[in-house]
């Protein structure tokens, strides 16, 4: 079949499935694209030819564009995901923020930027990075360091094994990520005779990795042993489905379920085993199980230091560690013993091993007297009657009050991800979707778009900053564009209050932090006169302004009842009180300082560290 190397690009793309569990879906249900010189005549046409095989939607920022792709990706549990494709030059080096926020959260994405011309007919052309080096070298070798499978093709005949190696990559649980076929302007237009075999329907099996016999007995030696277990439940959990195994295997043992980022929602929030958020943005009630914890078994978790607090939260000096995870190198971090699996085969086979063994039942009660004092902590911070501007605790209080079950809450950066962490209530496995792995300023309205596209069915609710939003706010058009409803609430607090407060705590006094005019001595004047919600409504949006905590509340109602895109406008104080974590989290202060306020800190700092360990 003779088509151009755009075009069998896009029919490819469209005949690839996946299948786990004898379920299958589409891994490519559409392609995202800005369009150039550089791919506009390639996969711009061929996109165009095959529209009904391959979907396009159009984005207006290729950063963005990938970040939906992410989110697509997450809400479909890495089951499929969305292609990008750009022109060259700026329109391609957009994506590699895009790209390294995908590796880093593992999650499957396919970029396909345009590259300069392969037979270099007129070198430099425009947007061609002129290398004395190499003439081989361009703009798009910066994808290199953070794509899983990079490669460029230079030659029609390349495409296919490349594209074999993207889909085998894409579709491992362990090594997924994002992945960079870039394509040189004149390749993609250039026709080639293609067999036909290379566009048939082809199905992925997404495998589930059983445990080895030998890792499970010696897990459940060290498990049988233990008194005063924790489990630490990671984002495996979810991508895996584990959720009910997970719920089966803490009901019959007793072992309590602390959750990181990407797991949060691995147990309903009032199950009788959660004990809620763990680490630096975690409950006093995991964190004080994790301190005194003579047994972590970790599943699914890459253990981040938000996770472990920066090596200092599992205190006992005598601690072990047991470690379901796919991927080996998580399975054997922190020196723990490793089950190499998938979270839902590892927690079977554990909690066929284990039998009838279950903690002693002070460890049970103990945890739920922590959590119960936790969860008051929580009814305070929803109820804080801060006067107006409101807390932001409040703010999320009434999102989470106002939100269903199912609903979809979505945020990435700033001190929501911390709030949200410690006092949402998640009550769905897919209820929370917060980008920490990268913790990416402007992912959240982009996010949230892949979020609602991967499943129309669930409100998605996406929680941003002033700062954020100042960062990545167009794929509000997509959605308007699209008919994609999302709701967006922006916490306007005139400036980046999450660094400001991280700011005080390292003695630097909210340097560089607060959205403010420029006086005579730095910027440190009135608020500047941005008005975000007149942003908002401008790219499509509808807008509802609210002052104070009741008014926010009927016009978040309003929102989630309208069919169409709605951006509620709240205003909050950066400075009202937030419940901590009684974590640490190691930010290094200046050693040596003219300055009080930054000796004092470097005095906290070296006492904190103090608590930190290494671990094998």
């Amino acid at each position: 079949m003779r088509l151009t190397v755009g075009q069998a690009l896009v029919r490819f793309l469209a005949a690839q499935w996946s299948e786990r569990d004898g379920e299958e879906q589409r891994f490519f249900p559409g392609c995202f694209g800005i369009f150039g010189h550089g791919n506009v005549a390639g996969v711009g046409q061929a996109l165009l030819e095959y529209g009904e095989e391959l979907p396009y939607y159009m984005a207006r920022n290729e950063q963005a564009m990938v970040h939906a792709a992410s989110g697509f990706a997450r809400m479909s549990d890495r089951l499929s995901t969305l292609a990008c494709t750009t022109s060259i030059g700026p329109g391609a080096t957009n994506m590699v923020t895009g790209a390294a926020l995908a590796t880093i959260n593992r999650l499957p994405v396919l970029l396909l930027p345009g590259d300069v011309f392969a037979t270099r007919p007129a070198n430099p052309v425009l947007q061609e990075l002129e290398d004395a080096r190499s003439y081989d070298a361009s703009v798009n070798d910066c994808f290199k360091p953070v794509s899983k499978y990079w490669d460029r093709i230079n030659r029609p005949e390349q495409l296919p094994s490349a594209l074999m190696a993207a889909m085998r990559v894409l579709t491992d649980p362990v090594e997924t990520g994002a992945v960079t076929l870039s394509l040189p302007q004149d390749v993609q237009a250039e026709a080639y005779d293609w067999p036909e075999e290379l566009f048939a329907r082809r199905v992925w099996r997404i495998p589930r990795a059983l445990p080895e016999a030998r890792d499970i007995e010696d897990a459940c030696a060290i498990l049988r042993a233990a008194e005063r277990p924790l489990i630490v439940a990671g984002g495996g959990v979810i991508y895996s489905g584990a959720t009910d195994a997970l719920r089966t295997f803490a009901e019959r043992t007793g072992i309590p379920v602390a959750e990181t980022q990407a797991g949060k929602g691995s147990l309903a929030w009032d199950h009788p085993s959660a004990v809620g958020a763990i680490g630096a943005t975690g409950s006093t009630a995991a964190n004080a199980l994790a301190r005194d914890a003579d047994v972590i078994l970790g599943i699914g978790t890459r253990y981040s230091d938000f996770t472990t607090a920066s090596h200092s939260l599992f205190a006992d000096p005598d601690v072990r560690f047991v470690n379901v995870n796919v991927a080996r190198a998580d399975a054997f971090k922190l020196g723990g013993v490793s089950v190499v699996a998938d979270a839902r085969e590892g927690l079977g086979a554990l909690d066929a091993a284990l039998a009838d063994w279950t903690v002693p039942e002070a460890h049970k009660e103990n945890a739920r007297d922590l959590t119960a004092r936790w969860n008051a902590v929580v009814d305070a911070a929803y109820g804080l009657d801060h006067g107006d501007p409101p807390a932001q605790s409040r703010i999320l209080g009434i999102v989470n009050e106002e939100s269903g079950p199912r609903d979809v809450v979505v945020c990435a950066a700033g001190s929501m991800p911390g709030d949200l962490h410690r006092l949402w209530r998640t009550r769905d496995p897919k209820g929370y979707h917060v980008e920490y792995g990268y913790s990416c300023m402007g992912y959240e309205i982009a996010g949230g778009l892949g979020v609602r596209m991967a499943d129309p069915s669930r409100e998605v609710i996406v929680m941003v900053g002033d700062g954020s939003y100042l960062m990545m706010a167009q794929e509000l058009t997509t959605a308007v564009a699209e008919g994609i409803k999302l709701v967006v609430v922006l916490v306007q607090n005139h400036g980046y209050a999450s660094i400001g407060n991280l700011s005080e705590t390292v003695g630097a006094d909210r340097f560089g932090t607060r959205h403010r005019v420029r006086t005579g001595t730095g910027l440190d004047g009135a608020p500047i006169p941005v008005d975000l919600a007149a942003n908002a409504a401008s790219l499509g949006a509808d807008v509802l302004r609210a002052s104070g905590a009741e008014e926010f509340r009927a016009a978040l109602r309003k929102a989630i009842a309208s069919p169409r895109t709605t951006v509620v406008h709240v205003e909050t104080d950066p400075l009202a009180p937030a419940p901590g974590s009684d974590a640490w989290w190691d930010v290094p202060v200046a050693e040596v300082s003219a300055r009080a306020a930054t000796r004092d800190a470097r005095a906290r700092y070296d006492d904190a560290k103090k608590a930190q360990r290494r671990y094998l």
